[in-house]
């Protein structure tokens, strides 16, 4: 396994896939999965789901920035650490985010996200 190589196939599909329909990434994320959102932690796949698909907005474009990972113990995960802006339909000005990922493997040879932290960017 090549972890760079994980890490850009999972963030290209991940931030397309936000971008255009939400409700899809529900299929990234398992029932022990946790996404803490500006601090708020959400755990299971259908409770992310309905927090992401229920943001005040519907429309948005990512541009990633950085993408850094490493690899992540024996069980073959990949920690995945993403900076970039993002735009929201109708407005000017960007906002700039930070967000991590723990992928972990699954008997069929895909990556499920088991951690997911996101936080805007205040400067």
């Amino acid at each position: 396994m090549d972890p760079d190589a994980v890490a850009k196939a999972f963030v290209d599909h991940y931030y397309r896939t936000f971008d255009v329909n939400r409700v899809a990434l529900g299929g990234l994320y398992q029932d022990a999965s946790m996404l803490t959102f500006e601090g708020v932690k959400i755990q299971g796949a259908a409770a992310i789901v309905a927090k992401l698909t229920s943001l005040p907005f519907q429309q948005c474009v990512h541009a990633i920035s950085t993408v850094d990972c490493q690899p992540s113990g024996p069980a073959g995960g990949v920690l995945v650490f993403v900076s970039g802006s993002l735009q929201l339909a109708g407005e000017s000005h960007t906002l700039k985010f930070s967000q991590m990922f723990h992928l972990m493997p699954t008997p069929q040879g895909s990556f499920y996200v088991l951690n997911d932290v996101f936080h805007l960017n205040y400067a």
